[in-house]
């Protein structure tokens, strides 16, 4: 199978950071001062999602591990409103930015389910 994604997360999510510093790239070489301001917002929410994944796994307790995957959930939400945004004011092609988009829902969904499995844990 080609482009099977990897199942464990903090690979998953450093490879999603490098679509988006790919895509940051891109978007610096047009100069264009929305796309720049906007595209910069969604380097730093994307990329902290791998951080904090990362973070995440140093945990002191599973209080703390939460606590972090929590904030990496914040993250990639707020990556899906720079995606969508850039999507939608024409900054850049929906063809080209909806798989980043689909990519990112799915992040937000596995990663929700890793805070939700957690916390039912004793």
């Amino acid at each position: 199978m080609k482009n099977k994604k990897p199942r464990d997360i903090r690979k998953r999510v450093f490879e999603y950071s490098l679509r988006a510093i790919k895509l940051y790239q891109s978007l610096q070489e047009g100069k264009d001062s929305v796309g720049w301001i906007i595209s910069k917002q969604y380097l730093r929410s994307a990329t902290a999602i791998g951080a904090n994944m990362e973070e995440a796994q140093a945990g002191e307790s599973r209080k703390d591990f939460i606590h972090k995957c929590s904030i990496a959930l914040k993250e990639g939400r707020e990556s899906l409103y720079w995606l969508r945004l850039l999507a939608e004011s024409g900054i850049i092609a929906k063809e080209r930015i909806t798989p980043l988009i689909a990519e990112t829902e799915e992040l937000v969904a596995v990663i929700a389910k890793i805070i939700i499995n957690t916390k039912k844990k004793k």
